[in-house]
């Protein structure tokens, strides 16, 4: 085989204790692969692909799956190898035949897929010499991300939220009995957007009587309500609500978009979800056609999953790649987060970012 592969599994402690309304435990920390991808033909001195998925066992996976699905992925990707040393309109073709080849091995696994197409495009952009999001054909001009900050006691939210003042926007996660308590707390300290994050929790009744307080405390969008089955129940608050309704967990991959017209405003498009960046960047352009406000989001990853991210986010209203700032160290280095809180997408090729020195 052309492709050789090294993966490992990382457990980075968070910076606060991030706890979401889906999930148990105390959200110590983030569980994450990291890959390298190397490819004979460039000889021992090659470049190096960077690549990550975040298994998220509500879709199915661990680090372990992963683990066993990677060798499945790259056999499926070998026969593209020759492509993907062309030139930069024939490497496009022959990353989007990879990613379609890896969806024809083996359903779902969108975090195992995500960590090889990162590690294919970046590997493919350092060979060019041009970024990542010039290979993709993306602008480098990019919304500011917003701040996220896990479900706890309502005074401890507000601490965090005053700690993170400078971002444009908060994504305050919800989902308890104290959601009004905590957003009042929060408006207290912050004066700029606030997004909620329900993680499915919410029952209908319950949502539409929180929706004149959200109005009131200058919420600006609600994020997956209910359980991602239920988008009966989706469509139902929609039609009663003047705030968005971006969904999450109901909008996993490219193949749930026609199904979600009419039933939301917007859905949230990431990674490790729908597969990697290509796919995200195929993703974001049909939301965008079927007339969804678009949501670029990402899981408590390290700075490989968010450069990655960070390339297609001129695809997006609203950014939440955040997740490498919730980490209480991240293992690389090279993306750098500006004043203003956007991305600066780096010149150097690839994705930019390399392993801290030890």
């Amino acid at each position: 085989m052309s492709f050789t592969i090294r993966h490992e599994t990382i457990l980075t402690p968070y910076r606060d204790p991030f706890r979401i309304a889906r999930t148990h435990g105390a959200g110590g920390g983030a569980t994450s692969v990291l890959l390298e991808l190397r490819d004979s033909a460039d000889g021992p001195d090659g470049p190096v692909g960077l690549g990550e998925g975040y298994p998220d066992a509500y879709y199915g996976e661990t680090p372990e799956t992963i683990a066993v699905v990677l060798p499945i992925l790259v056999r499926a990707v070998e026969p593209h190898a020759d492509g993907l040393r062309g030139g930069l309109a024939e490497a496009r073709a022959a990353l989007e035949a990879a990613s379609t080849a890896m969806d024809e091995a083996i359903r779902h696994h969108g975090a195992a897929k995500c960590a090889l197409d990162i590690a294919l495009h970046d590997l493919v952009a350092k060979r060019l010499g041009i970024p990542v999001h010039e290979l993709l054909g993306m602008s480098a001009q990019i919304p500011p991300t917003d701040f996220t900050i896990g479900i706890d006691e309502p005074a401890v939210v507000a601490e965090r939220a005053r700690r993170a003042a400078r971002f444009p926007a908060l994504k305050i996660k919800v989902g308890g009995p104290s959601d009004l308590e905590t957003l009042e707390a929060v408006r207290a300290v912050y004066g700029g957007p606030i997004r909620i994050d329900a993680n499915t929790a919410w029952e209908p009744e319950a949502g539409a009587r929180l929706i004149p307080e959200l109005v009131r405390l200058g919420v600006e969008l609600i994020e997956q309500p209910f359980k991602a089955h239920r988008l009966d129940q989706t469509r139902w608050l929609q039609e009663r609500s003047p705030l968005p309704i971006v969904v999450d967990e109901s909008a996993v991959t490219i193949e749930d978009l026609d199904g979600l017209v009419g039933v939301c405003a917007g859905v949230n498009v990431k990674l490790a979800k729908c597969g990697g960046v290509g796919p995200a960047k195929r993703m974001l352009e049909r939301a965008r056609g079927l007339g969804f406000r678009r949501f670029l989001g990402c899981m408590e990853e390290t700075s490989v999953g968010i450069a990655a991210s960070a390339a297609v986010a001129s695809l997006a209203d609203w950014v939440d790649l955040d997740g490498c700032l919730l980490l209480a160290s991240d293992p690389f280095e090279g993306l750098e987060l500006g004043a203003d809180c956007r991305w600066i997408l780096p010149a150097r090729p690839g994705l930019g970012v390399a392993r801290r020195s030890a």
